[in-house]
């Protein structure tokens, strides 16, 4: 690799000085030669005094004009316009002095080639030592790469690598057939079809996406083109961190997961989020957690009058408070657990609170599975107290945040969930004032003990990434837009709604897995490609664990405003029943009872369906 070449700032002005002392006589001597058509012209003996005058005359304007204090390196157009202005200056200059004095003019027409000829030289001559500075601190070998998009963000990142020590770009890759055979800034623009070909031909094996604007699901169509070639990509900033001067256009860096959801998210109505949190008391309940975390967020967007932190964990409220006390001074953060009923109900009376999102819950399917007890506890009977705690506070809306582990669940945290619904829609019976209603959706990128972590922590160890079945599918959605849609659908509760996300479509777990390895650069090692980076294992479903994740009970829903929010209609049961069974089912867990637990737990959720393995052995 060469070593970089960086030159005296003194030493570079004299070269530029000399430069402009040979260029500012050959001006004059080349606007006579051409306009007479003969080396040295009668008239130019005559006008002898122009070779002094334009040398002094020129380099004071250079000079006064900070022509030399420019990094030579760097000069662009602005830099060649402003050198033909001052050109411009010293022509009219010499103009006025031979008009003014007594001495020889020459003809009228040299004038302009004078500007011309010595323009073209100093331009010229700049440009060449831009390149030969170029030249010499870049590295010798350089990585090729292909950029993929011909637009304005494609341009702008070929400026702004070409003093990358890094990179090389050597085409331009475009779905657009009329910018086919055609050329920015001397690279060619190819079609998508020509991979194959100029990865061959070039050696290279990396794409920088430079389509900042573009659609989701046209990104998504595009990674899958690209990642079926074993092409590598990086992908510049979104055009807001640009435009904000977070980043810039050259930071490049992996795909991000989103990406592969193929989904463009729909533009908040602003009227629904308006109704429930601007101005507005709001409590969070779990606020430390992935989902309590993302709400509180967008709720200090919307002004609320108070927004209260209900969290049990210390470290978890303290970095919700380290965040969000710059943006939102009303912020209050509360410890305190969703068991203690007296509390809550004491909370919500003092700062007249209006608004609860429910997000407090064990979510974690093996955890709460060898821990059932503890799991119904925190999940169904926290949401009873404080919903109960609201109720009797008269706070005007209960929302709890469901999953869509609690349809026909096969595992105890799905079946705390579904049990924790009917217990909001058993409530609602006995409610006047308050609305409650439940959200349902699956599982969120990048929650903690998601998948997505869990795979990229894999990937940097080395592998191999471990999968419980290969046939494993699950909807996701990312955790601002499901926060977003939690505080729309909110806006829509009349009492006992069910409300459902539209997760869009589901992703093969496996396939997800794959795309996240060649999202680093690196290869899947298997049957056909044994000399792979990572290596994928399947474990076998975990206890409880289904293959795939459904939103509806039943098959009846309707539309809402919102495009991706639907309300469900699905039956519960009579709240005095539920009452006899909640009475049992807390009993047996003061009893430590786990066995008994669990049969009432089925007895009361009906559509719980563990496997045969992990059902009690006694009543």
């Amino acid at each position: 690799m060469r070593q970089q070449v960086i030159l005296n700032p003194l030493f570079r002005r004299g070269l530029l000085v000399a430069f402009d002392c040979v260029a500012l006589p050959l001006s004059v001597w080349s606007s006579f030669a051409f306009r007479l058509a003969t080396p040295w012209p009668q008239q130019l003996r005559e006008c002898e005094w122009m070779f002094p005058t334009a040398l002094i005359l020129g380099l004071g304007i250079y000079l006064i004009s900070g022509q030399y204090k420019g990094l030579t390196r760097y000069s662009g157009s602005l830099s060649l316009y402003q050198m033909t202005l001052r050109n411009l200056a010293l022509t009219a200059g010499l103009v006025l002095i031979a008009l003014m004095t007594p001495l020889p003019a020459p003809p009228r027409s040299s004038w302009l080639i004078f500007w011309l000829m010595l323009t073209a030289l100093t331009a010229g001559g700049r440009l060449l030592l831009r390149d030969t500075l170029v030249y010499l601190v870049i590295p010798q070998r350089r990585q090729p790469v292909f950029i993929y998009g011909a637009g304005a963000a494609g341009a702008q990142l070929l400026a702004s690598l070409r003093l990358s020590p890094r990179y090389r770009v050597v085409a331009f890759i475009d779905d657009n057939p009329d910018l086919w055979g055609r050329h920015l800034n001397a690279i060619p623009i190819q079609p998508p079809q020509r991979l194959p070909r100029l990865r061959n031909r070039f050696g290279c094996d990396q794409v920088l996406l430079a389509m900042p604007s573009v659609a989701k699901a046209r990104r998504r169509h595009i990674l899958d083109q690209l990642q079926m070639e074993d092409l590598r990509v990086l992908s510049i900033p979104a055009l807001d961190e640009i435009a904000s001067g977070r980043t810039r256009i050259d930071d490049l860096r992996p795909v991000a997961i989103t990406d592969l959801l193929g989904r463009d998210p729909v533009p908040p109505q602003l009227n629904l989020i308006q109704s429930c949190v601007r101005d507005r008391v709001v409590l969070v309940t779990g606020a430390g957690g992935s989902i309590g975390s993302e709400l509180c967020r967008q709720i200090t967007c919307w002004q609320p009058r108070q927004l209260i932190a209900f969290e049990q964990s210390e470290f978890a409220l303290y970095q919700l408070e380290q965040e969000l006390r710059p943006t939102c001074p009303s912020l209050l953060p509360i410890l305190g657990s969703v068991l203690d009923r007296d509390r809550l109900e004491q909370i919500y009376r003092r700062y007249h609170v209006e608004t609860v999102y429910h997000a407090a819950a064990y979510k974690h399917v093996p955890l709460v599975e060898a821990n059932p007890l503890e799991g119904l506890l925190n999940n169904s009977f926290g949401t009873r107290l404080a919903a109960e705690a609201a109720i009797q506070a008269g706070v005007e809306t209960f929302v709890l945040i469901s999953t869509d582990k609690a349809v026909r669940p096969t595992n105890v945290m799905g079946a705390s969930k579904r049990l924790a619904e009917q217990i909001i829609q058993g409530l609602q019976s006995e409610s006047e004032h308050t609305r409650l209603c439940m959200v349902r959706f699956g599982n969120v990128l990048g929650s903690s003990g998601s998948v997505v972590p869990l795979f990229e922590k894999q990937i940097r160890a080395g592998g191999p990434i471990t999968l419980t079945h290969p046939e494993i599918i699950r909807y996701f959605m990312t955790i601002p837009e499901a926060a977003q849609l939690v505080l729309q659908a909110s806006a829509f509760a009349e009492g006992g709604d069910v409300f459902l996300l539209d997760m869009g479509e589901p992703i093969k777990i496996l396939d997800l897995a794959r795309q996240m390895i060649r999202l680093s650069g690196l290869t899947v090692r298997d049957e056909n490609n044994p000399q792979g980076d990572i290596e994928i294992h399947c474990t076998g479903l975990r206890p409880g664990e289904k293959l795939y994740e459904e939103l509806l009970i039943s098959a009846e829903d309707q539309p809402t405003q919102h495009p991706l929010i639907r309300r469900a209609q699905e039956n519960a049961p009579p709240w005095v029943d539920l009452q006899q069974g909640l009475v049992q089912l807390e009993q047996a867990i003061q009893q430590q009872n786990e066995s008994r637990a669990l049969v009432l737990l089925r007895q009361l959720v009906p559509d719980y369906q563990p496997a045969i393995e992990q059902l009690p052995s006694a009543a």
